[in-house]
């Protein structure tokens, strides 16, 4: 997943046409609800890669290191302290209604037993077993939604034409026999992911080095749609995807598209890496976490489990404040719909889905009040989620001859804050009303 600076910059470019360009599907509005409702995946990037804690699969597409020597990871992927049980009831407890993956990275590496080809877990490592069949039955025991990232690049396979990031194999417009032995693997290896795990989401990456035409997107959405009607999929499967996918950067503004997600790691690096410990804290999960809800989005966070299947200290500890706080505030994320525009208050919000509640996140200790501008509503109540304490509010600065609203000033007390992020449930006597206009003397621009 990680990029050279300019290659990122012209995927960014690439993923944004595509994503422009892409064909309608006329189903996905109802199957796209519990999307729509989750707020909270977990990402998992675990392979060889966490034997020597290097970049998953770049580290020899880049030169890094040499392929054979990326390959030796073979080796030494054990995964003898592996307990998918586990793994699902920490990210269960982190409030995530959905887990993501890694079926096969770029290295081409399986983690099942497949049939094509002799480089999985299974036949090519001493863990000598499929690893996703418990984990998926261990996370739907949980109840969390079952999502399979997808590597459409293949280095390591011979029919693929690239390979390392100064070379390729050979041009596919000159030998198309070869390019076509590589659809027949890869629809292959994407048939047995999807009749043996039946993911309820797909997770595509590296969808940049061909086109759709080549990669035979709609083709591959057909199979995969006809076999599970109600399966979605990530934005990178250039343009037959069926939400956004921005990495690590949150975007500024709200994104266009209707449903997005953002991908982002607990540290700097997707794959365990011994020598990054740049962790973020859970204050800065959180915080993020609620700006992308606020914006009409999910979080999908990412961890990197080492080679025996343990997960690092700092990881659990992340996974469980968020779902320490997700236990206190979850009623503000979970089920909510993106808040009102920025402008109207300093911060994120959410509304409940009939708009007559509006959460506010206040990011740590906030001293003294808050304000809402442009609320043309009456308030019933105000209290903080988590301690369910009532808040008192007063209007300032509203005219009787005027349609304009006033502002209303919060007071919240420093002994009912949270510890990371503070919510609070304000109560309408109907759905959100907000002036949009510009104030003035007599104005009637209620907008």
């Amino acid at each position: 997943m990680k990029r050279l600076l300019v290659l990122g910059a012209c995927i960014t470019q690439l993923y944004a046409t595509s994503y422009a360009q892409k064909p309608t599907f006329p189903e996905n509005k109802e199957k796209m609800q519990w999307f729509a409702d989750a707020k909270l995946g977990i990402f998992i990037h675990w392979g060889i890669y966490s034997v020597k804690g290097i970049d998953e699969s770049w580290s020899f597409h880049n030169k890094k290191i040499a392929y054979p020597d990326y390959m030796q990871q073979l080796k030494g992927f054990t995964a003898s302290n592996y307990d998918p049980q586990a793994w699902a009831d920490l990210i269960k407890a982190s409030g995530a209604r959905y887990a993501v993956m890694t079926t096969k990275h770029h290295d081409g590496v399986a983690l099942w037993n497949t049939s094509f080809g002799k480089l999985d877990v299974v036949k090519s490592t001493p863990a000598k077993k499929d690893v996703l069949t418990p984990l998926y039955a261990a996370l739907r025991k949980d109840s969390i939604k079952c999502g399979a990232y997808f590597s459409l690049i293949d280095w390591s396979y011979k029919d693929y034409p690239q390979f390392l990031k100064d070379s390729s194999r050979y041009d596919i417009k000159a030998q198309p026999a070869r390019w076509q032995r590589f659809l027949d693997y890869y629809e292959g290896q994407m048939k047995e992911v999807m009749t043996k795990f039946n993911p309820d989401l797909w997770w595509f990456d590296g969808d940049w080095e061909h086109s759709a035409q080549e990669w035979e997107a709609p083709k591959m959405r057909n199979m995969l749609t006809t076999h599970n009607p109600n399966t979605i999929i990530n934005g990178r499967l250039q343009g037959y995807g069926d939400y956004d996918t921005p990495e690590q950067n949150f975007p500024v503004t709200r994104p266009h598209a209707k449903w997005w997600e953002l991908c982002m790691t607990v540290n700097d690096n997707w794959g365990w890496q011994p020598q990054d410990t740049n962790w973020k804290t859970p204050f800065e999960v959180i915080s993020i976490f609620v700006d992308a809800v606020s914006n009409g989005g999910n979080l999908l966070l990412d961890i990197g489990p080492k080679a025996d299947g343990t997960i690092p200290a700092e990881q659990v500890t992340v996974l469980q404040e968020l779902g320490a706080w997700n236990q206190r505030n979850g009623e503000g994320i979970f089920n909510t719909i993106g808040g009102i525009p920025q402008g109207h208050f300093y911060g994120p919000t959410t509304l409940s889905k009939d708009s007559t509640t509006l959460y506010l996140f206040l990011p740590g200790k906030t001293s003294g009040q808050v304000v809402i501008k442009g609320l043309d509503n009456k308030i019933t109540s105000i209290s903080t989620l988590g301690t369910g304490t009532p808040l008192s509010h007063k209007i300032v600065g509203k005219i009787s001859w005027s349609p304009v609203p006033g502002l209303v000033y919060i007071q919240v007390p420093e002994n009912v804050q949270d510890k990371y992020v503070t919510v609070l449930k304000v109560k309408l006597d109907k759905p959100v009303k907000l002036y949009r206009g510009k104030g003035g003397y007599l104005t009637n621009d209620n907008e």
